[in-house]
């Protein structure tokens, strides 16, 4: 009866390194390509990235926007330049001419005859 009981022992022994084997590749392969794998981490490095540069991007132009705002409170120069241009407004002794916009020049028709 002794030797009945050796030998499960034995053949689960016999199958204990390719058990762990099976469940090293299965880490590793859940390392890789699981949700928190090295895949996903590089794909969320490369979004925090492009957010990143994004978020400079809006910061330098709320800067400019700033800088806008504060001219357009202080500077009369600016304020002088936005009344010409987007009103259309003359300062004193000032007279304000509209030239027609031209028209773009039409498409020059080819001749229907063949040419030889």
């Amino acid at each position: 009866m002794s030797e009945l009981r050796k030998k499960p022992k034995k053949s689960l022994l016999h199958y204990a390194p390719y058990l762990m084997g099976a469940f090293v590749a299965l880490l590793l392969v859940h390392d890789i390509f699981g949700t928190h794998g090295y895949l996903a981490m590089r794909q969320k490095r490369q979004e925090i990235q492009r957010i990143s540069r994004e978020l400079e991007k809006v910061n330098k132009e709320n800067l400019e926007l700033q800088q806008d705002v504060q001219d357009l409170k202080s500077d009369p120069e600016t304020i002088r330049k936005i009344a010409r241009e987007e009103y259309g407004l003359a300062g004193p002794n000032e007279k304000i001419i509209k030239l027609p916009v031209p028209k773009p020049a039409a498409a020059p028709v080819e001749n229907p005859v063949a040419k030889p």
